[in-house]
């Protein structure tokens, strides 16, 4: 009976970090149309939301802590708490990014704007948010093949960065008037790419969670755990 019970809590943990990662791909896709549209209605709605997402956070780490103190779990089991613990720390996190992309909207006021730039951005936003959407996929399919895939793409999302930083700093050099708005972009592009930076951290805590290895992907350092 306890078994039965304590296998429908991780069910239920399952689903609700499924439902959190949905919530965090859906703010940082608002959050980036808000600001290349100039949209403040979507902005404050990402901002709002966000006490969603966090709430959702705390309930999932108080449930995995009390599912540890009550069912005292081991190897697999614990393996799967510790992974949704983390996990949802690093959504919580890219939450908080996708408020800082949409505050970013609310502050910026008539500045002139670098339309490459902001095609740049938004197709590395595209790439940030099928990362999200994939890592929620791999975690609920348990792939750690799949997770160490998403992790190569972290490359990607930081050329954009390199991209988009020169063409923001050759701009304002030869104008100016850019410089107010440029900031703005580097700042965007910098929250985006440390987004892939913590769906990395989701992939590394997939392979854990089906390996019992804690990888640090796209280096050479590999660590075990007993």
């Amino acid at each position: 009976m306890l078994r039965t019970q304590f296998e429908e809590d991780l069910t239920k943990l399952h689903v609700q970090f499924s439902e959190m990662a949905q919530e965090v791909s859906d703010a940082v896709y608002k959050s980036v149309k808000a600001f290349i549209k100039h949209d403040k209605e979507i902005a404050f709605n990402v901002i709002e939301n966000d006490a969603k997402i966090n709430e959702m956070e705390v309930k999932l780490e108080k449930k995995s802590l009390e599912m540890i103190a009550l069912q005292q779990p081991v190897t697999t089991d614990l393996r799967i708490i510790i992974t949704v613990m983390k996990a949802s720390s690093d959504l919580e996190r890219m939450g908080d990014h996708a408020v800082s992309i949409a505050k970013s909207t609310i502050r910026v006021k008539g500045n002139e704007r670098i339309l490459e730039v902001e095609e740049k951005i938004s197709d590395m936003a595209d790439a940030v948010k099928k990362m999200v959407d994939a890592v929620k996929d791999a975690y609920i399919e348990g792939d750690a093949e799949k997770a160490k895939l998403i992790a190569t793409n972290d490359s990607k999302i930081n050329d954009y960065f390199t991209e988009i930083y020169d063409m923001c700093i050759k701009e304002m050099k030869e104008n100016p008037e850019t410089v107010v708005g440029g900031t703005d972009y580097l700042q965007v592009s910098g929250f985006l790419e440390r987004i892939g930076d913590y769906v990395t951290n989701i992939c590394e805590w997939i392979v854990y969670l089906k390996t019992g290895k804690i990888l640090e992907l796209n280096s050479n350092r590999t660590d075990f755990i007993g």
